[in-house]
């Protein structure tokens, strides 16, 4: 049975990552909606705005209504935001409120889901089955976007034709994985006895190290993806290259979940943590100088996605490695919120390239942003290794 529900969990996580092939639309949507680079990301700026926050409030009442109905509930809004994005060549709002924000809220119900679940089937693995469970949620992406790419270049659809397509096969695939998703039976009533108040998880340290650290790994993610294609700065087969840096990109992200997940199983929550953020900043630093090459630009792609997936996986499993399973449907609900101000990332990017013709500017300063971040987990070390614990007990790891 628990095999069956990990195969759901990246099935479903496959779909509702679709929008990590955003960058893949963004030309033909240009062209079609006559907007800027800024604008045109604004449908997955909101996404990550009405995702993270459905999450949050998700997190407070799955173990009220159930891993089933969470996940099923979510799979038709994500499926029906799709849907309704087809019709932008009406409006192009129409795609801003499907893509962003219907599809937004049905992802916010449907990822806490395999997460909370499958940490509970394999409480012995935290890091690998939690990378394993989201690595669909980069994976998918890669599949989106070749598929993608080919129903708009290849056999000349529209982007707004390919959303709809889109729509119904995530319709049916989230619904029915998401049926599968159940706890234990022995776990089915493990809540925790203290449930947590919003005040003692924002005012304890450790949370606000970690939303911090997310914060800046997430920002750097979504900059470099919702803008990948327009980050080469050489010549060449442009659309295809581009097409096969988000595949990079995606497939990166799927490996980064499940390695990164793997390296924190054997390391303290703040040496991952760090490893992480500095990786990172390293490639964006070194990226000004190699996105003229096609190699480089492919190399930037593969290894910013395999960061970025890493930011995925570590932080959920130190939630849970210090607030216990029980409550990390709460907590991760809480601490995935630092989406919402990352979100930003990818318009504040677009406009820097509308400016400067190049995103040099973004990438350098982001990098000496994660630099900070890194500096900061290494201060804070030994607080962010700590395991919480109430004041009747310890928490359960």
């Amino acid at each position: 049975m628990r095999y069956r529900i990990l195969f759901a969990a990246v099935l479903m996580q496959a779909c509702l990552g679709a929008t990590y092939s955003w960058s893949v639309y963004v030309q033909p949507l240009r062209k079609l909606a006559d907007i800027a680079q800024g604008p045109a990301q604004i449908p997955f700026t909101l996404f990550y705005f009405a995702f993270p926050l459905t999450m949050m409030i998700a997190g407070q009442f799955l173990p009220r209504i159930g891993p089933r109905r969470s996940a099923v509930l979510g799979g038709f809004l994500f499926g029906g935001g799709w849907l309704l994005a087809g019709m932008g060549n009406h409006s192009f709002l129409l795609t801003i409120i499907g893509i962003g924000a219907i599809a937004g809220i049905g992802a916010g119900m449907a990822y806490i889901v395999p997460i909370a679940v499958c940490v509970r089937w394999f409480p012995d693995s935290k890091g690998l089955v939690t990378g394993i469970a989201v690595a669909g949620f980069g994976g998918g992406a890669a599949i989106v976007s070749q598929v993608g790419g080919y129903l708009i270049n290849t056999m000349g659809l529209s982007p707004f034709t390919t959303f709809t397509v889109f729509g119904i096969i995530f319709l049916i695939l989230v619904t029915s994985a998401g049926s599968v998703m159940r706890f234990p039976e022995d776990q089915l009533t493990t809540t925790p006895k203290e449930r947590l108040r919003a005040s003692q998880i924002f005012s304890h340290v450790n949370f606000r190290i970690l939303y911090f650290a997310m914060f800046l790994g997430l920002a750097a993610g979504f900059a470099i993806n919702a803008n990948l294609k327009e980050l080469y700065q050489g010549t060449g087969n442009e659309v295809s290259l581009g097409i096969t840096a988000v595949s990079l990109f995606a497939l990166a992200n799927a490996a980064g979940r499940v390695i990164w997940g793997t390296v924190f199983d054997r390391l303290q929550s703040a040496t991952a943590i760090q490893a992480n953020l500095m990786l990172q900043a390293a490639i964006l630093a070194l990226a000004p100088f190699l996105l003229h090459l096609q190699w480089g630009f492919l190399a930037v792609a593969m290894i910013t996605g395999f960061n970025y997936g890493g930011v995925l996986v570590l932080y959920v499993s130190s939630a849970t490695r210090s607030w216990g399973a029980a409550n990390i449907s709460q907590v991760y609900g809480w601490l995935f919120t630092s989406n919402i101000p990352a979100s930003v990332s990818p318009i504040l990017a677009g406009f820097i390239y509308d400016r400067f013709t190049h995103f040099t500017p973004a990438l350098l300063v982001l990098s000496g942003f994660l630099v900070c971040g890194t500096l900061l987990v290494r201060t804070r070390s030994t607080v962010l290794n700590q395991v919480i614990r109430s004041k009747k007990r310890a928490a359960q790891i």
